[in-house]
């Protein structure tokens, strides 16, 4: 089935962000620094270590609050946030997976309980009844990752779910394992880092070195093995998905480059807590924090980015149409919806068809129903950018969007609709923008490839039109340029001066 759209005005997509990686990053330490609790105060009994442990205790107390408090209301605003913005996903998710969301919401009651067990249990329960407490928080802790790893990484690798739906197929899907490995290594890392803030506040300064010692090695070997684990993650994303994170989707390498550029910084930093460990202040240790938690952001960022055009692999696009026909999907696939018409298939719109008095308002809703799960009309991903780079006019427009799945990054679903809603789309886009006169030349060519061509090709050996156009003269490609549609219907005819069509001609041969 479908639902109404929320609007979000400064972007859904960023809302689903800053809850849901501020999360994960409160969640991962909830994870490593359970296991970092219990070897910690079994150091302490083993070298009889009063102010180690009493360092722990208040220790205990900052992460409890922290994971149980925090991390739960945000958990519970991961789940508000996308109900709202994907709720056909989140349908689709729970459906899917329904037995894995229980055994989880098991799991983490057990968490909170032996958590708050654990934090009261100091000077109430004798050593091996608290440290029992910690164990079974941690393990409660692991076992929560253990589930919710499986169904977060089906929405990038579903493998051969889409083809018999089964739990364990989905679950233990591609990226299960290289994941799991790698937030499991990042969660010690994060036991490290938290531990490295409190300790920073100490004012023994004995202590403090020897608690900043303690909580470098729980970040420095973490870091080591991590490369390993993520290499071995990214092997078993499909090729043509990993290609949009080296240098065809301009977010995914952006972020790329913001994990190893703060990856080494995190590394390079607590290395550098060993040489005077008992010196560290807190400001030090939150440039720690703040570099480990970049790392994070930026890695949850390109896994939600080349997941695109789909928000569960191969099954649902990011607007919450089907892919194929599915039972109960109330003809919100792709195929129903090409016959039909989506104002015809979506249920909370206004209009059901488009006429020449209602083409702009028909077309609002279009975009609302299909493009708002990512763009805006002026904000995050705002359209308005693209189109004032463009110019483009409501036909090149029409056309453009009857290729969005053949742009070279791959990360737009194909526009699903009629014709006629399609121009509608396009009318809507021209009042978001307006096409204006346009100057005498003052781009370059390359200015002008990334503004009319770059959406579908590349300015690269690899791709053959780029490739076939160098070897050809320049007045041949002028020629080309004038009527596009000639060589492929899909190609919109660029609206370019004569003297434009020279300048690209000229960048393109030569």
């Amino acid at each position: 089935m479908n639902y109404p759209v929320w609007d979000v005005s400064f972007g859904a997509g960023l809302l689903i962000a800053i809850v849901s990686i501020t999360h994960v990053f409160v969640s991962h330490f909830a994870v490593g620094g359970g296991l970092f609790l219990v070897l910690t105060e079994k150091k302490a009994y083993r070298e009889n270590d009063a102010a180690l442990l009493n360092w722990l205790k208040t220790h205990t107390k900052f992460f409890v609050l922290l994971t149980v408090v925090f991390g739960a209301i945000s958990g519970v605003g991961i789940w508000f946030t996308i109900a709202l913005i994907h709720p056909s996903a989140t349908s689709a998710l729970i459906h899917a997976y329904v037995w894995g969301w229980a055994i989880e919401w098991v799991f983490f009651f057990l968490e909170i309980t032996a958590a708050l067990l654990y934090l009261y249990g100091w000077n109430k329960l004798d050593r091996r009844t608290h440290l029992w407490f910690g164990w079974v928080y941690f393990i409660a802790a692991f076992a929560s990752m253990v589930v919710i790893n499986g169904i977060i990484t089906f929405m990038l690798t579903s493998g051969k779910w889409v083809e018999n739906h089964e739990f364990w197929v989905g679950f233990f899907n591609p990226t299960y394992f290289p994941s799991l490995f790698s937030r499991f290594a990042f969660s010690l890392a994060l036991a490290g880092i938290y531990a490295l803030v409190t300790a920073s506040l100490q004012k023994n300064a004995e202590l403090k070195g020897k608690i900043v010692k303690w909580s470098a090695w729980w970040i420095v070997p973490a870091f080591i093995v991590l490369p390993f684990f993520v290499y071995w993650y990214i092997g078993n994303i499909a090729p043509q998905v990993w290609a949009s994170a080296k240098g065809l989707m301009p977010t995914a390498t952006r972020y790329a480059n913001l994990i190893v550029i703060f990856s080494i910084a995190t590394f390079v930093l607590s290395l550098l807590t060993l040489v005077k460990p008992k010196k560290i202040h807190v400001a030090f240790s939150l440039v720690v924090l703040a570099s480990a938690f970049t790392t994070m952001w930026a890695f949850e960022f390109i896994r939600e980015s080349i997941r695109k055009p789909y928000i569960i692999d191969n099954y649902m696009h990011g607007n919450s149409i089907y892919k194929t026909p599915m039972a109960g999907d109330g003809g919100f696939n792709l195929e129903h919806i090409n016959q039909n018409g989506l104002l015809k298939t979506a249920k909370w719109v206004q209009h059901r068809e488009v006429t020449l008095q209602n083409q702009i308002a028909a077309g609002n809703e279009i975009f609302r129903v299909q493009c708002q799960s990512c763009h805006t009309a002026d904000a995050y991903r705002g359209v308005k950018n693209y189109l004032q780079q463009r110019n483009w006019d409501a036909n090149t427009t029409a056309l453009m969007l009857g290729s969005l799945d053949a742009m070279h990054n791959g990360v737009m679903p194909p526009f699903a609709g009629t014709e006629p809603e399609k121009s509608a789309l396009a009318a809507y886009l021209g009042t978001i923008h307006p096409v204006s006169k346009k100057p005498e030349v003052t781009m370059t060519g390359k200015m002008m490839f990334q503004n009319n061509c770059a959406m579908c090709h590349r300015a690269d050996p690899g791709d053959v039109v780029y490739s076939g156009l160098k070897q050809m003269d320049q007045e041949t490609i002028v020629a080309m340029l004038e009527d596009l549609q000639a060589l492929n219907p899909r190609m919109p005819n660029l609206k370019l001066t004569e003297a434009e069509r020279a300048v690209l001609a000229q960048w393109l041969h030569e």
